[in-house]
């Protein structure tokens, strides 16, 4: 009888703490464990993920079987199955930072040494020490230091040449823009698709580049298809295809591993077929000294060419902030690609903004695009006034 009692008593207190715990304390337990995540979701409606109802698709395909690249039009023209083309809107021009705001590092590295320079009283062996030694300093380079304090004391034997140290500044500026004068225009083809190669090796910001140069064309108006010719690192396909989807282009990709070649032609092929007129190529990155690497470009190059492609610009790109290694890479690239221009990257966060004019006087190859920041707005025009300027003005 009293085992029975016990039992029955048992049972009683069990079933009336299970109702606590299902009543009260599990909710609780339920919203503590809630409040650190978000709770699932269904589908995003357009209008709240930021796109209007009825926007067209996303431009990212997928690789067809048995294809070598796979291709899919602008963003902006891809809708429901049967829908009709629609034209690319431009995107909003993008309002262009200041060289003198953005060259901070290299500016206080030119023109801190050559405030010295403008207090002495004359122009003396001193004068031109404090001088070469700036420009040393600044990456210049040797030989171009050397070639410009050449022509800087020719002028200074001028019968009315220079009078002082602020003169001698002077000259250098005027020396300086126009040794870094030049064809700076990103040319089209007037017949056939348009093709710009973009060349560097990895870790210079190439592929961002290409995404920044296609955001301006298109805020130009201008239709472009970008072409993952990197099919040996998946990450830059991958960034290259966002970045067709964000400005709106055409994106062109291949197998990984693939032939760079091939998808380069199929997006001429892609880009002429929708009476598109430029294609911006990225490429994989060239240890520049890998000959058998270098080959491979070249014949990259040679179908990129093939009708109804043009290649108008072959566009080198470097980082600034690695100075005279820069300077060794244009000249391989240029020995196997002739290289039309040169773009560098990161030139605000470099004190070495002297290698700017070692390319351009070296080489002769012609600074067309430079990067002042990390934004799409701040891929700007190369220009050389203006640089210079920014570089050794002293306010």
């Amino acid at each position: 009888m009293v085992v029975t009692i016990v039992v029955v008593c048992a049972a009683f207190v069990l079933f009336v703490g299970l109702g606590v715990y299902g009543v009260v304390l599990r909710p609780r337990r339920r919203a503590r464990e809630g409040a650190g995540r978000s709770p699932a979701r269904g589908p995003v409606p357009e209008a709240v993920a930021g796109k209007p109802p009825g926007s067209p698709a996303s431009a990212v395909g997928v690789k067809p079987a048995g294809g070598s690249a796979g291709t899919v039009g602008p963003a902006s023209a891809v809708g429901p199955a049967g829908a009709p083309e629609l034209e690319a809107e431009p995107l909003p021009v993008l309002e262009r930072p200041r060289f003198r705001d953005r060259l901070g590092k290299a500016r206080s590295a030119l023109a801190g040494s050559l405030a010295g320079l403008r207090g002495r009283d004359r122009l003396d062996g001193q004068a031109w020490d404090e001088l070469e030694e700036a420009l040393i300093l600044a990456d210049v380079g040797v030989g171009t230091t050397g070639a410009l304090l050449q022509a800087l004391r020719d002028k200074a034997r001028e019968p009315n040449g220079l009078a002082g140290p602020e003169q001698l500044v002077n000259a250098l500026a005027e020396e300086l823009v126009a040794r870094l004068e030049g064809d700076r225009e990103l040319h089209l083809s007037g017949d056939g698709t348009t093709v710009w190669l973009f060349v560097g090796v990895n870790g210079v910001g190439k592929t961002t580049t290409i995404g920044k140069v296609a955001m301006r064309e298109r805020a130009e108006g201008r239709q472009v298809v970008l072409a993952a010719g990197d099919t040996f690192r998946a990450a830059a396909v991958d960034q290259l295809e966002v970045w067709a989807q964000r400005v709106g282009a055409g994106f062109v990709r291949g197998n990984e591993g693939g032939d760079p070649g091939a998808v380069v032609f199929d997006a001429v092929q892609h880009a002429s077929a929708r009476g598109i007129p430029l294609v911006l190529a990225d490429t994989a990155g060239r240890l520049h000294t890998k000959v058998n690497l270098m080959e491979e470009l070249k014949k990259v190059k040679r179908v990129a060419g093939r009708p109804p492609g043009s290649v108008q610009e072959v566009l080198l790109v470097i980082d600034a902030t690695t100075g005279q290694n820069g300077l060794v890479q244009a000249r391989q690239f240029a020995d196997a690609v002739e290289v039309t221009g040169v773009v560098l990257t990161k030139l605000d966060g470099t004190a070495k903004g002297g290698i700017v004019v070692a390319i351009a006087s070296e080489l002769g190859i012609p600074i067309k695009l430079v990067g002042l920041g990390e934004g799409p707005e701040d891929l700007v025009p190369f220009d050389a006034r203006e640089f210079v300027e920014a570089l050794v003005s002293p306010s």
